[in-house]
C-alpha cells in the first residue's frame, strides 16, 4: 500500500451514549477513529445523532482523564494538588478505605453512585455494580430513578403490575408499525430516542394518529393530528380529564375493564376499603374479593390467587350503588370503577381547562382520537416525572391508557419476548440476603429504595444529619451528582464531608473535583460490552451484540467493568467475580442463550436468537388452568390499590397542586409570576459533550426559552442574557424566543457547566448564583410523597434582563502544573 493511500477499517457496533442504543459502523484511517455512521443493517440503525456523530471527538478531547489521579490536599482547598498514581495504588486505596468503613460503620455505611442508564454509556457496568454492592454488603446506590424512570416504569407497576413504558429490559414498549393511534407524553423521540422517531413518521405516512403532549412544540408536535400544550405539573389532571371525556361518552373499552381490572369489585361505603367474601358470611375468605352480578342481582366472589370469580355469569356491574347484606348488617357498596369514573367527573372539561391551560374542544378531539383510532400505543419520558406529583400522575396515566384495550395487544404497549439470559446482579450472594434497609425505604416504603435506589437528597442526609445512619463513603461511577440533582450546595457538602470518596469518569467534573481518588473511564467506543437484545421491537430484541472496542483506551484509562473487577478482587471477591474474567461473566450471560462469546466475537454486527412474539399474555393460562392475569395483588388491573391504602396514600391517584406553583403559592405570584420548567438540549446528554467543539458550537450558551409578549414586557431581546430567579435559587442564560410557548412559561436548561477552549469558552461556577447551574433554582426539599421526586419542572419564577456573562469556574484537571 502507498504512503499517499490510508488504511481505512470499518466496525460494526453499537453507540452506547444513551438509551437508544443506535446501531453503527465506526470508521478507522491509519488507526485513528475518524467517523461514526448509521449501520442500517441493524435493528436500531436507521440513524444516529449528533452525538453519535461527535464520537471521535469525545475519545481523542485533550481533557480526557488519562491517569488515576489522587488527592494530596485538603476538600477546602481551591486546588486539590492531583497527584498520578498507579492503578494498583489507587484500587489498593479504594479497597482499603472500603473495609474500613464497613469494619467501623457496617457494609451499608458505604455507598455507591452511577448516572442514569437511559443518557449515560453506564449500562454496559450496571449490572456489574450491582453485584459488586451486593457482594459487598450495601443496598445503597445513589442513582437518579426519583427522576428518570420512577414514573413511567415503576409507578405505573401499581396499576399494572409491570411498567406500562418500557425502560431497559423490564415493561411494555410501544409497538408504533401497528398502532392506530400512538401519545407521545412528555417525550420528544427525536432528541430521545431515534428509533422511535423515525418509526413514529412512518407510522403517520400510513394513516397512524399522533397525539403529543407537552408545553413545548418540539420534535413531533407540529406533525400531531393533536398537540395538548398542558401547563407544567398538571398531566396527572389532564389523564383524569380525558378519562373522564371517554367515560362519560362511552368511548372505552367495557369490556376490557371488567373482564382485567379490578373496577367490578365493592367498595364499602362506611370503610373506603374493598369488600370482602369473609364479610358475607362466617367461612368466607379474607383473601377473596366480592363484585356484584347484575343479571343474577346478588354478590360474587372473587379469588385473586386463581384469578377467577366463583361464577362466569355476569355482567357484573361497573357503575351503581348496591346494599349488600354482611354478617354486620346491611352496608352501602360502589364498584372500584364507579369511584373512578367519579373521580374522573371532578376533572370536567371545564375544570382541566382552567387547570392545564388546554381548551376544551381539544381536549374532546384528543380523547375521541384515543376512543376510536385504536390500537392506542403511548411513549412517556421525563416531562412528566421530574414533579412532586409524579407518582399520581403515572398511575392516573395507566389507568387511562386501560381504558383502550390495547395493552399488550397488537399496536398497543406490548412485553416484548427476550432471549433468555443469566443473570449477574448477584441477588444470592451471601452479603446481599443480610442488607439492611435501603436509605429512604423508611420514610418511602413504596418509593425507589424498594429496589435499593437511593436519591440525592436521601444521600446528602444520610451523609451530614446520620439520617438514618451514617454513610461514610460513596464509590462513583460518572454519576456528575452536583449538575444533575436539586441542591448542589448542600450536596457539595456532603461530598465534602465523606471520609473517602473515589469517581471513576471520563473527565474532570465539579463532582469529581470533591473526590480522594479519580479514576479514568474508557469511554463505550474504547470498551467491550454484551447486549442481549435491542428493547424496540420483537426483531430488535432478538439481536445479541457482543460490542468490539473501536480504538484502545486513551492513555491508562480502563472500562467500568475493569475498574469493579480490579475492586472485587482486592475486597477477597475474586471467586464471586469468575476469579477475574470478564468472558467468563458473558458465558453465565449467554449460557441459556445457546450462543458464545466466540461465536458474537467472530460476528460483530451480532447474532439473532429466532423469538416468538405472543399477545394479551394476560388472557393465557398458567400451569393450573388459571388464566394468567396481571402481577399485582389481585392480578387484576388496579384502578383501586390498597397497597396504596395500606401505606397512608390514597387508593386512586387524585391530582395535586405542584406545591410551588399560581395555584398551591398565590403568595409568590406577585415576585414570580411565570412558570418554570425545563427540558434537555438536543446536542448534550444531560452534563456531557459540551466540551466537543462540533457540537457546541450549534449551542454555545445556556437558553432560556420564553414567549416574545413575555420577553417584551420585560425589556428582554433575543439572545439577551438574563437573570432566571425561583424562591429557591438564580442562574443566567440567553433568551431564545418561542411564540407558541404559553406566555406564562419559560424553559430552562439543566446541565451546564464545562468550558470548551477550542471556541474561547469558559466553563462556569456551577455553586453560583449568577452561574448556569439549573439546578441551584430547585428547591430539592419539595417531594413526592412517594417516590421522593423533587419538583425541577413545575416552579414559580421570573425573568430579568442583565448586562453579564455568568461567572467562570475552573476546576484543577490533572496533577500536572
Amino acid at each position: 500500500m502507498s504512503a499517499e493511500t490510508p488504511d481505512v477499517r470499518q466496525v460494526q457496533g453499537y453507540c452506547g451514549l444513551c438509551i437508544a442504543r443506535c446501531g453503527t459502523v465506526a470508521t478507522l484511517t491509519d488507526g485513528r477513529f475518524t467517523r461514526l455512521d448509521p449501520d442500517p443493517t441493524h435493528p436500531t440503525g436507521a440513524a444516529i445523532c449528533a452525538k453519535g456523530r461527535a464520537a471521535p471527538e469525545l475519545v481523542y478531547h485533550k481533557d480526557r482523564l488519562t491517569r488515576p489521579l489522587r488527592r494530596t490536599r485538603p476538600k477546602g482547598d481551591a486546588d486539590p494538588g492531583w497527584e498520578e498514581i498507579s492503578w494498583n495504588a489507587a484500587l489498593d486505596q479504594i479497597a482499603a478505605a472500603m473495609r474500613c468503613i464497613a469494619e467501623q460503620h457496617g457494609p451499608e455505611a458505604v455507598a455507591f453512585s452511577q448516572p442514569s442508564s437511559s443518557t449515560t454509556a453506564i449500562v454496559d457496568s450496571t449490572a456489574y455494580i450491582r453485584r459488586l454492592m451486593n457482594a459487598f454488603g450495601t443496598p445503597n446506590l445513589v442513582y437518579a430513578f426519583d427522576l428518570c424512570g420512577w414514573g413511567r416504569a415503576i409507578a405505573t407497576r401499581y396499576v399494572f403490575g409491570v411498567g406500562t413504558v418500557g425502560i431497559a429490559s423490564s415493561g411494555a414498549m410501544p409497538d408504533i408499525a401497528e398502532s392506530g393511534c400512538l401519545i407521545l407524553w412528555g417525550y420528544n423521540p427525536s432528541f430521545s430516542r431515534i428509533t422511535h422517531a423515525t418509526a413514529t413518521v412512518a407510522g403517520l405516512k400510513r394513516g397512524m394518529k399522533l397525539i403529543v403532549i407537552d408545553p413545548r412544540n418540539v420534535g413531533l408536535a407540529n406533525k400531531a393530528d393533536v398537540w395538548l400544550r398542558v401547563r407544567p405539573g398538571t398531566d396527572g389532571a389532564l389523564a383524569l380529564g380525558l378519562a373522564n371525556v371517554m367515560i362519560e361518552r362511552g368511548w372505552y373499552d367495557q369490556e376490557f375493564v371488567r373482564a382485567w381490572s379490578n373496577g367490578p369489585l365493592l367498595v364499602r361505603s362506611d370503610t373506603d376499603r374493598l369488600l370482602r367474601a369473609n364479610e358475607l358470611a362466617s367461612g368466607g375468605s379474607p383473601d377473596q374479593f366480592v363484585a356484584w352480578d347484575s343479571s343474577a342481582n346478588r354478590t360474587v366472589s372473587y379469588d385473586p390467587a386463581a384469578g377467577r370469580y366463583e361464577t362466569t355469569a355476569g355482567p357484573f356491574a361497573l357503575r351503581g350503588e348496591f346494599t349488600v347484606a354482611t354478617i354486620h348488617g346491611a352496608i352501602g357498596c360502589r364498584p372500584v370503577f364507579d369511584h373512578y369514573a367519579e373521580l374522573c367527573k371532578t376533572y370536567s372539561p371545564e375544570v382541566i381547562e382552567r387547570t392545564c391551560w388546554i381548551p376544551a374542544s381539544q381536549l374532546e378531539q384528543a380523547a375521541r382520537i384515543i376512543g376510536h383510532a385504536r390500537p392506542v400505543s403511548y411513549y412517556a419520558w421525563s416531562g412528566h416525572e421530574h414533579h412532586a406529583n409524579s407518582t399520581e400522575t403515572a398511575r392516573a396515566m395507566a389507568m387511562l391508557y386501560a381504558l383502550t384495550g390495547s395493552f399488550d395487544a397488537p399496536g398497543g404497549n406490548v412485553l416484548l419476548p427476550a432471549v433468555p439470559a443469566g443473570s449477574i446482579t448477584g441477588e444470592d450472594l451471601p452479603a446481599a440476603k443480610r442488607l439492611v434497609p435501603a436509605i429512604g425505604l423508611v420514610e418511602r416504603p413504596l418509593g425507589p429504595a424498594r429496589l435499593n435506589n437511593v436519591s440525592a437528597r436521601d444521600f446528602y442526609d444520610a451523609v451530614l444529619e446520620g439520617t438514618p445512619y451514617p454513610v461514610r463513603g460513596l464509590i462513583g461511577f460518572g454519576n456528575n451528582l452536583l449538575l444533575a440533582q436539586g441542591d448542589p450546595v448542600r450536596g457539595r457538602a456532603a461530598l465534602a464531608a465523606l471520609d473517602f470518596y473515589a469517581h471513576a469518569d471520563l473527565f474532570m467534573t465539579p463532582t469529581a473535583a470533591l473526590a480522594d481518588i479519580v479514576l479514568p473511564v474508557a469511554s463505550c467506543f474504547e470498551r467491550e460490552a454484551l447486549k442481549i437484545g435491542f428493547e424496540i421491537s420483537a426483531d430488535a430484541q432478538s439481536h445479541v451484540q457482543l460490542r468490539q472496542a473501536i480504538v484502545e483506551p486513551q492513555g491508562e484509562a480502563r472500562s467500568d467493568t475493569d475498574i469493579i473487577f480490579g475492586l472485587a478482587t482486592r475486597l477477597g471477591f475474586g471467586e464471586q467475580f469468575w476469579d477475574g474474567n470478564v468472558d467468563a461473566s458473558y458465558r453465565q450471560q449467554l449460557g441459556p442463550s445457546g450462543f458464545t462469546v466466540e461465536q458474537l466475537r467472530a460476528q460483530p454486527a451480532g447474532l439473532r436468537k429466532p423469538l416468538t412474539m405472543r399477545y394479551r399474555k394476560h388472557a393465557g393460562s398458567e400451569s393450573k388452568g388459571n388464566p394468567c392475569g396481571f402481577p399485582t395483588p389481585s392480578r387484576k388491573i388496579e384502578f383501586w390499590s390498597e397497597t396504596f391504602l395500606d401505606r397512608g396514600y390514597s387508593a386512586m391517584p387524585d391530582f395535586v397542586e405542584p406545591p410551588i406553583g399560581p395555584v398551591a403559592r398565590p403568595d409568590l405570584a406577585a415576585a414570580f409570576p411565570l412558570i418554570l420548567t425545563c427540558a434537555k438540549p438536543s446536542l448534550f446528554c444531560q452534563t456531557q459533550h459540551r466540551a466537543l467543539p462540533s457540537l457546541r458550537k450549534r449551542a454555545l450558551h445556556p437558553e432560556i426559552e420564553l414567549n416574545p409578549a413575555t420577553a417584551a414586557a420585560r425589556g428582554i431581546k433575543n439572545g439577551d442574557w438574563v437573570d432566571l430567579r425561583t424562591p429557591a435559587g438564580a442562574m443566567r442564560a440567553r433568551a431564545r424566543f418561542s411564540d407558541q410557548l404559553d406566555p406564562r412559561v419559560v424553559v430552562g436548561e439543566h446541565g451546564w457547566w464545562q468550558g470548551c477552549d477550542e471556541l474561547g469558552i469558559a466553563g462556569s461556577d456551577p455553586f453560583a448564583a449568577n452561574g448556569t447551574n439549573f439546578n441551584l433554582t430547585v428547591d430539592a426539599a419539595v417531594r413526592d410523597p412517594v417516590s421522593g421526586t423533587p419538583a425541577h419542572r413545575s416552579n414559580l419564577c421570573e425573568v430579568r434582563l442583565v448586562a453579564e456573562e455568568p461567572v467562570g469556574r475552573a476546576i484543577q484537571l490533572s496533577g500536572k502544573s
